[in-house]
């Protein structure tokens, strides 16, 4: 068989050429998918990335210290320093003479406990402490694998436009990854973010839960959200961001951030377009848009970002989560696409949802891990596995489903674990869409 350069031939009816051809395609289909992902979405871009560790089990767990500040207490209380003095007050030329601590100027000098430079005072000798308090956070990994409907031989040798057919179905695979994969990314820091911004007229900042899904029409991990019986009644607002991104100040998520600009970091924020476009053109905020010609961070220009808008970056993501609120009282998600019998449909029912979610994301939140290609050890061999989302071609003979190999299909495989690190500096924003009023960032 001769084939031109760069072109793929499928005149032939062996089927072993089918599947080297097929297999050649498959090959090509790694590098196809991860080039289509490429800035397309800001969490398939932004989540950090590194590999799951071998060797260690299913599940994990990650050490994470708290910060820690100097107390007056030992036990803990009472933030801040003790100062005291170094010596006695000299009051007069004869003081030398008449001092208390033992006939000693300098009171370090006449203290009974190593160490102590104040006043001896039950329980308080003057000294200051430092306590470290650290916490264990456990993860595991999770997969899914994805199929591709079996492609017979003769669906090949007889189909009209066979290579433009089979790059489609190509086409189809590295979508449902790309898709696959920011799905994954944003439920996951849904999931792990510790703050929860329900936007009404008094907003509401629940700490130690940020999933949006466990929240019901009265509770947010099992806080009660007050106001009536309505999630929220108000629209995001950049009153809510100003508070959000003063917190992640003093909570030290500066340092990490995406970019600076006057020596002040600059955070994300992922948001639909509406979202964004409410934001900039708040009442008295829109002439920020105008004077603001900063340079871009280099990690976030890819991403089509031109200018920060106070304090954030905006990230686009056109499929943020949208919610309903139901009769029961449990807010329901609303998926942007529905499938029936295989055919993909854009959900009208996605537009109208009342509610939605928008996220500050910082890299330090979480970490996605994803174990490496295994081939074996001790002498046993294994056909290696990328748990990318790479699709390999299957042709597995089998006496009765295919005794002549001559049904193959393609074959993905996603794993992954999200290591948590410092999940403080998550946050969801659920807020109500459209609204006549924008949030308060009182509490």
């Amino acid at each position: 068989m001769s084939r031109t350069p760069g072109t793929t031939d499928f005149s032939t009816a062996k089927n072993a050429s089918i599947n080297t051809i097929l297999a050649e395609e498959a090959n090509r289909i790694g590098s196809d998918v991860h080039k289509q992902m490429l800035h397309t979405s800001p969490w398939i871009d932004l989540i950090k990335k590194s590999a799951f560790p071998e060797g260690m089990g299913y599940q994990l767990t990650t050490l994470i210290y708290d910060r820690s500040l100097p107390t007056k207490k030992a036990d803990g209380a009472g933030p801040g320093l003790n100062w005291n003095d170094v010596a006695t007050a000299q009051t007069d030329a004869n003081s030398l003479l008449g001092v208390s601590n033992l006939g000693q100027p300098l009171k370090g000098a006449a203290e009974q406990v190593q160490g102590a430079n104040g006043p001896e005072v039950t329980g308080d000798d003057g000294r200051n402490y430092i306590n470290f308090s650290k916490k264990l956070r456990s993860y595991k990994i999770n997969r899914a694998v994805i199929e591709s409907p079996r492609i017979n031989i003769d669906d090949l040798r007889y189909a009209a436009h066979r290579q433009e057919q089979l790059r489609a179905v190509i086409d189809n695979l590295s979508e449902a990854t790309r898709h696959s994969w920011a799905e994954r990314y944003r439920d996951e820091f849904d999931r792990l973010s510790d703050v929860l911004v329900v936007c009404k007229a008094g907003t509401q900042f629940f700490a130690g839960n940020g999933d949006v899904t466990t929240l019901t029409s009265g509770t947010a991990g099992g806080d009660t959200i007050s106001g009536g019986s309505q999630l929220t009644a108000s629209n995001i607002s950049n009153a809510v961001l100003d508070k959000i991104y003063f917190q992640l100040i003093r909570k030290g998520a500066g340092r990490e951030a995406y970019g600076r600009e006057n020596g002040r970091p600059v955070f994300g924020l992922v948001c639909s377009s509406e979202a964004s476009y409410s934001l900039m053109t708040e009442g008295e905020f829109r002439d920020d848009v105008r004077y603001n010609n900063s340079a871009v961070s280099e990690l976030i220009k890819p991403l089509g970002i031109e200018r920060s808008f106070r304090g954030f970056y905006h990230l686009v993501d056109d499929l943020a989560p949208r919610y309903t609120d139901g009769s029961s009282g449990a807010i329901t998600k609303v998926e942007p696409y529905t499938v029936s019998g295989g055919i993909t449909t854009v959900n009208g029912a996605y537009d109208s949802a009342e509610y939605e979610v928008a996220f500050v994301i910082h890299p330090e939140v979480y970490e996605c891990q994803i174990p490496q290609p295994f081939t074996g050890t001790a002498g046993l061999t294994f056909d290696p596995v990328n748990y990318s989302g790479d699709f390999k071609w299957t042709n597995i003979q089998s006496e009765h489903a295919n005794p002549d190999g001559t049904i193959g299909f393609f074959r993905g495989i996603l794993a992954c674990a999200s290591k948590p690190i410092k999940t403080e500096f998550g946050y969801a924003i659920l807020f109500k869409r459209p609204a006549t009023g924008v949030a308060a960032a009182t509490v």
